[in-house]
């Protein structure tokens, strides 16, 4: 489903976001596949574990990786991923393709993240910005999980505004 998205100035960005909002402008996918597209726009925790996985991989693979744990677990709960066993976590997690190339530290960051979705914001990553709250305390909420240091922190507001989940185009 293609979706009408207001083009905000990315100008401060660099790397494999900047390349898939390129392609956006362009073909109107951000992932390659509109199906991918929809997927993340429908699911917040799984732009929120994108953002995440957007690291020494390509940024397609990574914003495609929670599809590929949803597909495996056949949901992406958090509480219920918070409370897996995580060897057998691990062991999903690494599934050919795997979600990430780094599936130690991802993996468990992901169950951390999860973690602290349940326990500080419902389950729902949406609503550590649904609330209204300006784009500086999402940075500050997001940075407060685990992988999430300044600079990644600092993309949410594309990953939001260009996966439909907040609109930025009046700030």
């Amino acid at each position: 489903m293609a979706i009408e998205v207001t083009h905000i100035d990315y100008g401060d960005l660099k790397g494999g976001l900047v390349r898939m909002m390129e392609r956006f402008k362009e073909e109107g996918t951000l992932t390659g596949e509109p199906e991918d597209d929809d997927r993340l726009r429908e699911d917040p925790n799984a732009a929120l574990l994108g953002l995440l996985y957007d690291q020494r991989v390509r940024a397609e693979f990574a914003f495609t990786g929670p599809l590929r744990l949803k597909d495996r677990l056949g949901h992406l709960d958090m509480k219920k991923i918070a409370a897996m066993d995580f060897d057998e976590f691990q062991e999903l997690f690494a599934q050919k393709p795997a979600v990430h190339r780094f599936t130690n530290k991802m993996a468990e960051n992901t169950q951390k993240v999860a973690a602290m979705l349940v326990e500080e914001y419902d389950g729902n990553a949406a609503n550590i910005w649904n609330d209204g709250v300006d784009i500086d305390t999402i940075e500050k909420r997001i940075r407060k999980f685990p992988g999430f240091g300044k600079g990644k922190a600092s993309k949410i507001k594309y990953v939001l505004h260009y996966f439909g989940h907040r609109d930025f185009s009046d700030e």
